[in-house]
């Protein structure tokens, strides 16, 4: 197969702007790997071969006319189908809306379009994208390519996501964030996923979770692309109110340079402690690394964290079942049985409950903010375990046992309750030779000085280029 599916989407998109390769070649390479290795993945539920040749040739034309729309232009990429897209179906993982076309794009699916990026298809999830571990009945579950012998389970929401960028299927994606759906996926599946700020980045247009907890967010194998792909997407957009009228910074430019200086907190009570061993080294290795390369590293340990599984699981339980109320009604059995449990849970969350959530939620936001303002950034492991087995239930954490849905959810969703920008990133592999992800969270839109730890960090070590077994 050809090497294109391993470049990154920084270097296809310079190579088509050299001519040193066509568009369509670089689609066609994409769409040879999907053929022959998704059927095993299933990484997506639907592949748009003709329509993403088509926007290949358009797009070689525009180059052969000078027309170049930016540094994706002509490179491929593919959304989570949760992401409305114009006359190709959306089904957000689900049986419900199985055969539901929109007439529009989302706002973000618009912008890469825009920058000459070209949708090769639509991917898995885990359905309506309620639950860590990115399984779907209806579709199939996606496979995690690291090992090419037990099916292991990829991560959730955004499985799809996770599997075709790690897999080479495709060389970035847009997933969704609600508690860890970009970084749990990026975190097991050994590539790079960034969560955004809040508001930095429109949802319209994107299926709702959890109105105030959802994020839109690149995943990819570099913290450049991530950039990339931010740059594109980002900013304010009238059509979803919660966007930021803050301007959009050039993400890309800010990579590069020397991490020197930089103060960096590391994560310990209910983060790095509670990992497994294999993770908790790694995580402390690659702190002592960008301290090695001039960072100032010190240790944090946040307190309001204990409260946050359950001021979480009120905020979303309630906002999910107050989507989908009206198919709860007509439809309830059209679900896969572990989302229909979830929203009906939801329907006991009283409103105290959810006003005392939000409560919370303000005081782990207060905490977070605090740590920030003596440090840059925040890091610790993205998932404190490594990816679990199909029909793993049990997990042993630092801190004792736990359910293995709890154990990959536990680190990511305090970020989402305060919705600071955080970024996974492969950090190593346990003795089986599975992907370690560590997490850089930062202060609220600054997602560049995020992306500048990773991408200095990816510098500094190979783990990003490492190929999973299927490769």
């Amino acid at each position: 197969m050809s090497d294109l599916v391993w470049l990154s989407m920084a270097e296809l998109g310079r190579m088509v702007a050299t001519k040193e390769v066509s568009p369509v070649e670089v689609a066609r390479a994409h769409l040879d790997r999907i053929a022959a290795l998704d059927a095993r993945l299933r990484a997506f539920i639907t592949v748009c071969a003709e329509s993403a040749l088509e926007a290949a040739r358009a797009a070689e034309a525009d180059l052969m006319a000078g027309k170049i729309t930016g540094p994706l232009h002509g490179v491929p990429w593919a959304p989570k189908d949760l992401y409305s897209t114009k006359g190709i179906r959306t089904t957000g993982g689900s049986k419900i809306l199985a055969e539901s076309v929109p007439s529009k794009d989302a706002t973000v699916v618009s912008r890469l379009s825009q920058a000459g990026a070209v949708v090769l298809g639509k991917l898995n999830m885990h359905e309506f994208a309620y639950g860590p571990e990115g399984l779907n009945a209806h579709y199939g579950d996606a496979r995690n390519p690291w090992d090419g012998s037990a099916h292991r389970i990829a991560g959730g929401s955004s499985s799809g996501s996770g599997v075709a960028v790690a897999a080479g299927l495709a060389p970035g994606s847009l997933g969704s964030d609600t508690g860890g759906s970009i970084r749990i996926p990026a975190s097991l599946c050994g590539i790079t996923g960034l969560k955004p700020t809040y508001g930095r980045v429109s949802r319209a247009g994107v299926l709702p979770l959890s109105w105030s907890m959802d994020h839109v967010g690149p995943m990819a194998r570099t913290a450049r692309d991530c950039a990339l792909i931010l740059g594109a997407i980002a900013g304010y957009d009238p059509d979803d109110p919660t966007t930021s009228v803050l301007p959009v910074p050039d993400y890309a430019a800010a990579l590069g340079g020397e991490v020197k200086g930089l103060r960096v907190g590391l994560l310990r009570a209910h983060f790095t402690d509670v990992a497994t061993p294999e993770v908790r080294a790694a995580v402390e290795v690659a702190a002592r690394r960008l301290e090695q390369a001039g960072a100032v590293v010190d240790e944090v340990n946040l307190t309001q964290i204990d409260h946050v599984a359950a001021a979480s699981s009120a905020i979303v339980a309630s906002e999910a079942v107050a989507y989908h109320a009206g198919w709860m009604r007509t439809r309830a059995q059209d679900y896969q049985p572990d989302v229909r449990e979830r929203l009906r849970i939801g329907a006991f969350v009283s409103g105290a409950h959810y006003v005392r959530a939000q409560q919370v939620r303000a005081l782990v936001r207060r905490e977070v903010d605090e740590a920030l303002a003596k440090r840059d950034v925040l890091l610790g492991p993205a998932t404190p375990i490594a990816a679990p087995v199909l029909g793993e239930r049990d997990a042993t954490l630092g801190d004792g046992p736990s359910d293995v849905r709890s154990a990959l959810i536990r680190l990511t969703r305090p970020i989402n309750f305060s919705g600071h920008p955080a970024c996974a990133a492969p950090c190593g592999v346990t003795a089986s030779g599975l992907p370690i992800g560590l997490q850089i969270v930062g202060r609220p839109f600054d997602e560049a000085t995020v992306l500048r730890v990773i991408d200095a960090y990816q510098r500094l070590t190979d783990w990003h280029t490492r190929r999973p077994a299927v490769a």
